[in-house]
């Protein structure tokens, strides 16, 4: 492509309307008290910013304009000018007062620890979020749900492509929530910009975040540390609903809960365990072991061809109750119910030829987890 071409396709590109598509440098106001004073005192320090440069670059332009060596204009010596000295120790006194008194307001507002209506402890997990309603008996794993296909370039991408999950967090509009953050293994941090809540979760720790939300409606986010191999993939959307809302879809989880421990006590067939093991790895387990149980070497083992996958099931079992002390292999006794668990442990023993014939039941998770 000749010089001229390239010119052309580069002006196109600046050109088309979807070169701006993503196109926003700023702030987003929010939809919270805390996030519009954040955004406002952005903006005031932003303009204090601009007026500051328009002074001092005004002053720059105008000595190199009008004390050129063409002008005739010759260099002065001079030093120790105690007004001078004074003027910009005291003015730059003032502008940093002028910035310290919004912020300050702003920060007492953001650590506000009035009492909350409702609290939620979360807990970050290599690479999920979970949250446990306080005082409620609701309490779930939120993953990415975004198709492997997709994020294999197989398929063609989603709206919300990576930031889309199973189970979001759900909360009232209008109600003060306080968000009790930890972690269960590294150092993890809960941010959503529209929320103007950014946190980290650590190991052995609670770090305390509240948020009121007025606008009802989904908010997007993302773990904000480098978590380790999948940091990527763990998004965080909030569903923000009204206060009938909220209270249906409580009434809706503990239904789900107690269907859940009775379908534990149901008889399952093999071909239901495997459909329901296969949807399970895929959203638990295949980030580390592949969808195709070949594992990632010196990483994840294969689980294709694993002695264990066909020995005695009690390893294999004690492994994905309790994890391998020493490696990545996270415990899930409590990450998923009884079902998943037999489902996912059933579907790996008789996946990619593995075909242990082996059928692990819900009922036998659940003594086991007892």
């Amino acid at each position: 492509m000749t010089l001229i071409g390239r010119g052309l396709a580069l002006l196109g590109l600046i050109l088309s309307p979807s070169a701006y598509a993503e196109w926003q440098v700023n702030l987003m106001p929010g939809v919270t008290e805390i996030s519009r004073a954040v955004y406002d005192l952005h903006m005031t320090i932003f303009w204090i910013c601009v007026a500051i440069g328009v002074v001092v670059f005004g002053i720059m332009l105008y000595s190199i304009i009008n004390h050129r060596k063409s002008r005739g204009a010759k260099a002065h010596n001079f030093h120790e000018n105690t007004l001078v000295e004074i003027i910009w120790t005291i003015v730059p006194f003032f502008i940093l007062i002028g910035m310290a008194v919004p912020a300050t307001a702003t920060l007492i507002k953001m650590y506000d620890k009035g009492e909350a209506e409702l609290d939620i402890q979360v807990t970050g997990f290599q690479w999920k979020w979970r949250y446990h309603y306080l005082g409620e008996d609701i309490d779930f794993f939120s993953s990415l749900s975004t198709p492997r296909e997709q994020i294999a370039n197989e398929s063609e991408k989603g709206e919300h492509y990576l930031l889309e999950v199973d189970n979001p967090l759900v909360i009232p509009v209008g109600k003060k929530v306080r968000l009790l953050l930890t972690s269960n293994d590294v150092i993890h941090s809960w941010w959503v910009p529209g929320l103007a809540v950014k946190k980290d979760a650590i190991p052995g720790f609670i770090n305390e975040a509240w948020t009121v939300v007025t606008e009802p409606g989904i908010y997007r986010g993302q773990c904000a540390e480098l978590c380790g191999k999948d940091h990527g993939f763990m998004p965080i959307v909030v569903d923000v609903r009204s206060e009938e809302d909220y209270k249906l879809w409580l009434a809706e989880m503990k239904q789900a809960k107690a269907q859940a421990s009775d379908a534990a006590t149901q008889d399952w067939t093999l071909a239901d365990l495997m459909e329901k093991g296969e949807e399970v790895y895929n959203r638990t387990c295949a980030a580390c072991h592949q969808v195709t149980g070949e594992g990632i070497p010196g990483a994840f083992p294969a689980l294709k061809n694993n002695p264990i996958m066909v020995a005695e099931p009690s390893a294999h079992i004690d492994v994905v109750l309790n994890g391998k002390a020493g490696t990545a292999m996270q415990a899930f006794r409590d990450q998923l119910d009884a079902v998943e668990l037999a489902a996912v442990i059933t579907y790996e023993r008789n996946a990619w030829g593995n075909n242990s014939g082996d059928l692990v039941t819900p009922a036998q998770i659940s003594k086991l987890k007892q």
